[in-house]
């Protein structure tokens, strides 16, 4: 029988009612005190998570700058195949995301990193090393949010073991970033 687009509706509507509000105010204040104070906001993920964190900054680079006039300084670390598969080749697939952080993040910047289950190995050496240079980070994930969980300096947690309401989820959270960037009324 084919689930009914009602019932997947439900157990969404579900799912956004028991969400920590708190842990998403203080991720879109992370991304809007990075924003303002001119740092970089840099996202990663793999597969649909991948997705969610291009999703991220073509929502928040474009339309805070359309806004306000303000520069953005976000960047996708999963936009670039020709230096993922370098990576992967030359030291290993698990360190894609690690070895383009040490090129380019500095002290500060936001890492936004993003995976369903929390245990991706490419994503927790990411935040790893995130931490280790001073970076902020936030991490987002699902399920029993994994090591991304424990190791994130700041999370977004969905208790859900259903990757597609956890992606759902990780999606509204970026439409609420954008939506209080665009209109925030002072910028300091």
């Amino acid at each position: 029988m084919l689930m009914q687009s009602s019932d997947y509706l439900t157990r969404l509507t579900a799912l956004l009612a028991q969400v920590d509000r708190s842990e998403f105010d203080r991720g879109v204040a992370l991304v809007r005190d990075a924003w303002i104070s001119g740092r970089q906001i840099i996202t990663l993920g793999n597969g649909g998570s991948a997705m969610t964190a291009l999703h991220f900054m073509t929502d928040w680079t474009k339309m805070t700058f359309l806004a306000h006039g303000k520069p953005f300084l976000g960047r996708s670390l999963v936009d670039n195949m020709g230096l993922i598969t370098a990576y992967a080749n030359d030291l290993s697939y698990q360190d894609v995301f690690s070895a383009q952080l040490r090129n380019i993040a500095a002290k500060n910047d936001l890492v936004i990193a993003i995976s369903g289950s929390g245990n991706s190995e490419n994503v927790i050496r990411a935040i790893d090393v995130a931490n280790e240079m001073g970076c902020q980070t936030l991490g987002l994930c699902g399920f029993s949010g994994g090591r991304l969980k424990e190791r994130a300096a700041n999370v977004i947690w969905v208790n859900s073991n259903d990757m597609q309401l956890v992606e759902d989820v990780h999606s509204v959270f970026g439409h609420i970033v954008m939506q209080a960037l665009c209109h925030a009324e002072a910028l300091q």
